[in-house]
């Protein structure tokens, strides 16, 4: 080969070179991105079960108290014989269950709601307050009398005194608003909330058992030590460290209480992010449904705790 011919194959074969390496970089970037689209859709839309843990602590409080809160279930599945639900919560080994609305749905059938009650009602003292889907069921009796057949118990207005490995704390549960719109129970909100206040023993640790958290204003002037909440869903879509929720129903756009703990100079509030899946409209986004758990710790717990 002559020196004139290798010196024009040699610029030649450079860019074949060059244009080899920017395909292949082209390549790898086109892999990289599609890798983590798909990394991010598997977190956006990903709706595990996830446990949840919060802690209260209480001068009130003198040995401690695990609840294992379920709210929203909207007669979702989780597995078969709602297994996966019924182990996260008997994983957690809670004193009571506290059912806080929407276990049943006003669309899908009962069945897995049912299922779940069947699995977990006898092992724990459970207890519920209605949500409105219950109500815009047009079944909530009958959605009532499933409760009490696995011996639920019911806090419509009620008060109860529940003693735990010695520790007594008060305990009270309030329809949800809408049994104004769909019952024959006329309005039960501010009615409910003062037959709790003449009943409950305010030296005890008090809990409020209520499905909607947008109503806090008002159950803060009843002095509560906690509310347990849900309704909200958690927003239906986050932004994880930005947004804590885009919507919620009463609360509109960016909901305040979408989901998480809120501390007042009188109290706190837990909201639960709910169970539902797949009987919602819209998919959760960064928003897994949660068990809520919420451990209640003598305060001189603080430093000591896990």
């Amino acid at each position: 080969m002559s020196d004139k011919s290798a010196k024009a194959k040699g610029p030649a074969e450079t860019a074949s070179r060059q244009g080899r390496g920017s395909r292949a970089r082209k390549r790898r970037t086109k892999f990289a991105a599609a890798v983590f689209v798909l990394l991010f859709l598997l977190l956006a839309f990903d709706v595990r079960l996830k446990t949840v843990r919060y802690t209260v602590q209480s001068e009130k409080i003198g040995a401690p108290v695990r609840i294992a809160l379920v709210t929203d279930l909207h007669s979702c599945s989780y597995g078969k014989g709602q297994r996966t639900l019924v182990d996260a919560i008997e994983k957690q080994k809670p004193d009571l269950l506290l059912l806080g609305g929407d276990i049943f749905d006003d669309g899908l059938p009962d069945r897995n709601t049912e299922i779940f009650l069947s699995a977990i009602a006898d092992k724990y003292p459970c207890y519920y307050v209605t949500g409105n889907h219950e109500y815009w069921s047009l079944r909530v009796d009958e959605m009532l009398n499933t409760l009490r057949k696995y011996g639920v118990e019911i806090l419509d207005g009620k008060t109860k005194t529940i003693e735990i490995k010695g520790q007594r704390i008060s305990l009270s549960g309030i329809d949800d608003p809408d049994a104004a719109y769909y019952s024959d129970a006329g309005e039960v909100l501010y009615t409910q909330l003062n037959e709790i206040q003449t009943e409950r023993d305010r030296s005890l640790f008090s809990v409020l058992l209520a499905h909607r958290p947008s109503y806090i204003k008002l159950y803060r002037k009843y002095k509560f030590d906690l509310v347990l909440s849900g309704h909200a869903h958690g927003g239906q879509w986050r932004i994880p460290y930005l947004l804590n929720g885009v919507f919620a129903p009463d609360e509109g756009w960016f909901p305040k209480y979408a989901g998480g703990q809120y501390r007042f100079a009188d109290g706190q509030m837990i909201v639960s992010r709910g169970l539902a899946r797949e009987s919602t409209r819209a998919p959760r986004i960064f928003n897994r449904p949660e068990l809520v758990i919420v451990d209640l710790l003598p305060a001189a717990s603080a430093s000591e705790e896990d």
